[in-house]
């Protein structure tokens, strides 16, 4: 992976709406940004971010009510967003702009209010499909009204230390001539092969004694299919689809359902895996504690950005603001011109999704 030195003074300063149980806040902590303000409407999940980092100034609110005059003159050097999944998602329907939950529109609503000085949003990689390149389009478009050039890149966070494919659509927005600086991250292309489930949870798996950790582990060589969150209207807690949980049933792994406890002494495969192996195969550190039932701590880990790719991005980001003292956009006629990566276009190497 492209690393960057992280700058440390002054702190780069960031604004989070739908921040979700912190794993692009956690991301972009480590690549060097200080929250302003944390907005979130779970309260599960404001729970899980209050609990791991009592400083944040964690709020819980719909972005579409937030009203920004607390801290409008902080001037945020970033406006990141972690939007619902469920318009652009085949599980969520797909029904894009025309989904009360799209919140899009919200958040160039605040980034026109902000005035930051860099935008960055994620979703599903079902953003990208064709059928939605005119909405994409359309939200370059305003945000080049605001004087900004954006574009949309897919990465799979198994390319960021990740043992999990989790591709994902991300939009990254800045004044024209501090674009020009931007690089996406790339993997590292001299970094060991990719971390995969076995190799992942195989010390979790045999510490209460489970005698078949290793045998598991051989079986679970490879990365896992994309975790899902689900929704409040459905789901539980569980591994995904029925063609996620052919692909977990492979690796000896029952994806029905959510386990209370790691494998015991005599257990026979397949085996369920617990809350804290899940939030292991989304990236996030051993520390970091999720609040609520097991559904809800399932749906908050499931819905989560990876913590290395936010990390990684943010990096870039942090490489671009720490070395330009420029604050606010500028009006340029190359404004929103940048599309990048189509879901099922031509650019970039297409992979397979994966259940």
């Amino acid at each position: 992976m492209q690393r960057t030195e992280t700058p440390t003074q002054p702190p780069l300063t960031c604004v989070e709406l739908c921040a979700g149980a912190g794993g692009q806040s956690l991301g972009l902590e480590q690549a060097g940004f200080r929250p302003l303000l944390l907005a979130e409407i779970d309260p599960d999940a404001c729970a899980t971010l209050r609990a791991n980092r009592p400083r944040w100034p964690v709020l819980r609110s719909d972005i579409r009510a937030l009203d920004v005059n607390a801290f409008q003159e902080a001037e945020p050097d970033l406006l990141a967003a972690g939007v619902p999944c469920p318009p652009f998602s085949v599980a969520g329907s797909g029904l894009g702009p025309e989904d009360e939950r799209d919140l899009f529109p919200a958040v160039v609503a605040l980034a026109a209010k902000l005035r930051p000085r860099a935008v960055l949003i994620e979703n599903v990689r079902g953003l990208l499909q064709q059928r939605f390149n005119g909405y994409r389009t359309e939200i370059c478009r305003r945000l080049a009204e605001l004087g900004y050039v954006a574009e949309w890149q897919l990465l799979y966070a198994s390319d960021y230390g990740v043992p999990q494919l989790r591709p994902r659509a991300i939009l990254v927005a800045l004044p024209a001539r501090l674009f020009r600086l931007f690089q996406w991250p790339v993997p590292d292309a001299t970094a060991a092969a990719p971390v995969t489930v076995g190799r992942a949870l195989r010390a979790s798996m045999a510490a209460e004694g489970w005698e078949l950790a290793d045998e598991w582990a051989a079986g679970a060589d490879r990365i896992a299919p994309t975790l899902c969150g689900g929704s409040r209207r459905h789901g539980g807690p569980d591994l995904g689809p029925s063609r996620a949980r052919q692909t977990w049933a492979a690796m000896g792994v029952n994806a029905a359902s959510v386990a209370d406890r790691l494998p015991q002494p005599g257990e026979r495969l397949p085996v369920r895996l617990v809350p804290e192996q899940l939030a292991q195969l989304q990236g996030f550190p051993p520390d970091w504690v999720f609040t609520g039932t097991k559904t809800a701590r399932c749906r908050q880990i499931g819905n989560a950005f990876p913590p290395p790719v936010a990390d990684a991005v943010g990096r870039q980001l942090a490489a671009v603001l720490a070395g330009v003292g420029f604050k606010g956009p500028e009006t340029s006629t190359l404004a929103g011109r940048r599309i990048a990566v189509q879901y099922d276009g031509q650019q970039g190497s297409p992979r397979p999704e994966g259940p």
